[in-house]
């Protein structure tokens, strides 16, 4: 099983690293309209540059738990919310604008837009590399040869 996680984990840390950047842009896209907020973006190449070179060693992950607390018994039980990568993941930048704005805020949502649209489409493009790579495996473990 080692040599099929070790195929497939460049596929992985990439797409766990768009994932990643996906949510940093949606959350400035959120926050277009809060004074004084500030941009932020992954510097992807470097990112997974990081993540390749640690290998083996610490696979990246993009979620950590949050435990959430019931102060009522008639609360449902939560599982967690997604929250920063835990230490080791990529780091985020702030982002200069083009434009100052009066209030402080950074977002540029026309720039935001553009560039969660660009990191959709790497996301797709990804999932369809992994996909053809799980189906090259399963043909070849499953070739009557």
């Amino acid at each position: 099983m080692d040599k099929l996680d070790a195929a497939l984990r460049f596929s992985q840390q990439a797409l766990a690293m768009r994932a990643y950047r996906q949510e940093v842009i949606s959350s400035n896209i959120a926050n277009a309209d809060t004074p004084g907020y500030k941009s932020r973006d992954v510097d992807f190449n470097n990112a997974l540059n990081q993540a390749v070179e640690r290998g083996a060693q610490q696979q990246l992950a993009t979620e950590s738990s949050v435990s959430l607390s019931r102060t009522s018994s008639r609360h449902i039980a939560g599982r967690g919310v997604t929250t920063a990568p835990p230490m080791g993941g990529p780091e985020l930048l702030y982002r200069v604008p083009y434009q100052q704005s009066v209030d402080g805020n950074t977002v540029e949502l026309d720039a935001e837009r553009v560039n969660f649209a660009d990191n959709a489409v790497h996301y797709q493009t990804g999932l369809t590399v992994l996909s053809s790579q799980i189906k090259t495996m399963l043909a070849a473990i499953t070739s009557q040869g």
